[in-house]
């Protein structure tokens, strides 16, 4: 199949070098920014500007930590450049990293799910250069799901945290840049905002129908594969089973010692949810959740992604398990944390108290997310 040939905001960086030009840039990137060459974004804007300053977000500047573990300041070892951490305690920058630049420049690759805290980091930025009288330019990159499908839950505001905030669908269909785009709107942001938009893209392309790489977006999300189950596993992170982690293909998998695969594979295909098939899989995880542990549950294969509705296969997988599990199964607290995990997922509780089934979770939330898309069509470059 031919690969379209598209352009990130980094490949055209050119068109703003203007904005640039005598001021001092911080860059908020990972090791996602990198051009159409796998030249790092890093290594450009030092070679072409004066970069004053990095900023980490979750998983580090270079993407040397793990999910949720902490990202510390430091100092880039390539550039000799200050790398300061803008997760965790940091997430909303301090003065003296607002001090350190006149211009903050953003490319990260997201994955085009709520859950993902680029997102936010992205957003608390813009809320802190709103605020600072500074000017943001956003390197807009693909969402590599594709712009045209949305789906999933609609936040109730009442659930926000850094794994989810503002009233967004779990899968939102917007680019990166025009994720900023929306949110200035929404968040009523007095900021100098330029979006340095793709070339070449169009709504119905995910990544691999163009010619761009695929560089991990996060420690456990290695391939579009990954991605794009995600959009439905990743509500696992909130449950005692593993969602893969600690293995090669995470968020493919779900399992745990209490399972019995043959069964659970039984009652799924006994669901037939169109373009997606569940196959059962024994696993075990080398870190996190039952580590060192046999597992036992399923794979998600998606085998047609214009039908599969990935989030409903999801939740699904999550309802047959507790249904068929109700001793073992429980949604658990992260550590350190308030709350119910799987209700900052979700961007709801509606489905662990039972309030709601998942199907009618599924059925009520359409509409909302409907709503959403038809709001965010202004907002959309291509």
């Amino acid at each position: 199949m031919k690969k379209h040939h598209v352009l990130s905001g980094i490949d055209r960086i050119s068109t703003v070098m203007d904005q640039l030009d005598g001021k001092r840039v911080g860059l908020m990137t990972n090791p996602t920014g990198i051009n159409h060459d796998l030249k790092s974004t890093i290594d450009i804007l030092h070679a072409s500007c004066h970069l004053s300053a990095l900023y980490a977000v979750e998983h580090g500047i270079r993407g040397d930590a793990q999910a949720g573990a902490a990202v510390a300041s430091s100092v880039d070892e390539e550039t000799g450049i200050t790398v300061y951490s803008a997760f965790g305690k940091n997430c909303h920058f301090t003065q003296e990293m607002l001090d350190a630049f006149d211009v903050l420049v953003f490319d990260i690759q997201d994955v085009g799910a709520r859950f993902y805290t680029y997102l936010y980091s992205l957003s608390y930025a813009m809320e802190a250069c709103s605020r600072a009288g500074k000017s943001m330019i956003v390197l807009d990159r693909i969402n590599p799901l594709g712009g045209v499908k949305t789906g999933g839950t609609v936040l109730d505001t009442t659930f926000s945290s850094f794994v989810g905030d503002y009233e967004l669908p779990t899968q939102y269909g917007l680019t990166i840049g025009e994720y900023a785009l929306y949110v200035k709107d929404y968040l009523h942001l007095t900021l100098p905002l330029t979006v340095v938009p793709l070339s070449g893209w169009e709504r119905w392309m995910r990544l691999d129908d163009t010619d761009l790489p695929w560089v991990m977006t996060s420690p456990n999300c290695p391939t579009l594969d990954a991605a794009l189950c995600y959009i439905g596993t990743c509500i696992f992170e909130g449950t005692n089973c593993s969602e893969g982690r600690g293995t090669t293909i995470p968020f493919q998998i779900v399992g745990a010692p209490f399972i019995r695969a043959g069964e659970l594979e039984k009652r799924l295909a006994a669901l037939d949810m169109p373009g997606v098939h569940f196959r059962r899989v024994s696993f075990v995880p080398t870190f996190s959740k039952h580590a060192g542990e046999t597992c036992h549950g399923v794979q998600l294969h998606i085998l047609d992604r214009d039908k599969a509705d990935v989030f409903a296969a999801g939740l699904l997988l999550c309802d047959t398990i507790r249904s068929m599990y109700p001793e073992a199964f429980r949604f658990i607290q992260w550590e350190g944390d308030t709350g119910y995990a799987v209700d900052k997922l979700l961007g709801t509780d509606v489905y662990r108290t039972g309030t709601m089934s998942a199907e009618e979770l599924i059925h009520t939330s359409r509409d909302k997310v409907d709503r959403f898309t038809a709001a965010t069509e202004k907002y959309r470059l291509y």
